[in-house]
């Protein structure tokens, strides 16, 4: 009976956190002097913790360096940041993500940023929070509850 019952509680941890589905790839090259390649890829995606709203953007990124004739490195590296909760309370949520354009020329910001979008499954409650980092210290993070116009 112990066995089941730690069975049992082990599947309800399991069902607390699921992958988000929006994740993204995004790669790029860059030219050394003696005809270097570098190519990088980066992608990201989201673990989320539907009984309290904290969540974990992780990372995964690959640099391959090549010359004209061959490999010559490959690099990956990777992990995962816990981020604040995005409600204050437990309950059973959704949650939603998704990456912003890379920074160009014209951009404010300084590594661009991203937007998460959570619900309370037993309520009509969603949150949408806007993530940057302008390039001059720590991330600015603003979330905002939506309302909900019952006009027709």
């Amino acid at each position: 009976m112990a066995g089941l019952l730690a069975l049992a509680a082990s599947a309800a941890v399991a069902d607390e956190f699921k992958l988000i589905s929006n994740q993204h790839i995004a790669c790029g090259r860059g030219f050394s002097p003696g005809k270097l390649n570098t190519a990088t890829c980066r992608s990201y995606a989201y673990l989320f913790n539907v009984r309290t709203s904290e969540y974990f953007r992780c990372q995964v990124s690959m640099s391959v360096t090549r010359d004209n004739k061959e490999i010559i490195n490959v690099q990956t590296d990777g992990g995962c940041v816990k981020k604040p909760r995005v409600f204050e309370t437990d309950s059973n949520y959704s949650f939603d993500a998704m990456e912003t354009e890379p920074p160009n020329t014209n951009s404010f910001f300084g590594t661009g940023g991203y937007a998460v979008w959570a619900s309370d499954n037993s309520a009509q409650k969603l949150r949408g929070c806007i993530i940057i980092n302008p390039g001059l210290g720590p991330d600015i993070n603003r979330c905002l509850d939506m309302t909900f116009d019952q006009a027709q």
